[in-house]
């Protein structure tokens, strides 16, 4: 049993190790396998201080340190995440798939909670959404984008967004199209390889999100999007 953990605990620092290399930090560097080992391993309490205690007794500043006080600089490591994503499984049969993630919150004091519509639970509900993208080839996806989008009752609410925290390049209003193209633009300047877009069918309904695929067609990538019919409002 201890000859299978070591085993697994190696194979996951070979796996981290272009991100931890993004890192900068020596503590972080540290912390970054036993959190994430602590949220994939054994053990059914994933919040820090049991996790701690599994993983790095002695240790629990440190990891929460690592989590709820760090300022983050995140371009470093989605750009790797890229870049490995695209060496699993890029290639001209890869698809970009884009897709709603919903958060279900309480209250109101999380960035972007709102009434809104939940994939998660087929309806509107009071939730945070993200707008996803995965790249796929065969039955292996890999996330490579999660975005967050501010309904209008955010962004139509400065004093609401400052004191929130809320960083002044994303206070503008932005549908979920448009978020999607700019990440569409942002994997494709990495260099990702794929052979055409799959789009949930609220995104297939509107007409600029369709428009700026064809106009990206330069890139060389064929896009279809599932056009079924949807009520849902982008």
């Amino acid at each position: 049993m201890s000859g299978s953990r070591s085993d697994w605990n190696l194979e996951l620092q070979s796996w981290l190790s272009p991100f931890l290399e993004k890192l900068g930090h020596k503590a972080r560097r540290r912390m970054c396998p036993l959190y994430v080992a602590g949220l994939i391993g054994p053990g059914d309490r994933k919040s820090m201080q049991p996790m701690a205690e599994r993983l790095a007794p002695g240790d629990y500043d440190q990891l929460h340190h690592f989590i709820a006080d760090g300022v983050w600089n995140a371009a470093p490591l989605e750009a790797e995440l890229l870049v490995q994503a695209d060496r699993l499984v890029g290639g001209s049969d890869a698809v970009l798939v884009i897709d709603d993630t919903a958060l279900p919150k309480k209250g109101a004091h999380s960035v972007g909670v709102a009434a809104q519509y939940a994939s998660a639970l087929g309806k509107t509900a009071n939730c945070q959404t993200l707008v996803s993208l995965t790249l796929a080839r065969a039955e292996v996806p890999v996330m490579v984008g999660l975005r967050l989008f501010l309904p209008d009752s955010w962004t139509s609410d400065p004093a609401r967004l400052k004191q929130a925290g809320v960083p002044a390049d994303y206070r503008d209003a932005r549908s979920k199209p448009e978020i999607a193209l700019a990440e569409v633009d942002r994997v494709i300047a990495a260099g990702v390889r794929f052979g055409c877009v799959l789009a949930d069918a609220g995104y297939g309904l509107s007409a600029p999100f369709r428009q700026g695929l064809t106009a990206r067609a330069w890139y060389g990538r064929s896009a279809f999007l599932d056009a079924r019919r949807s009520t849902r409002r982008m």
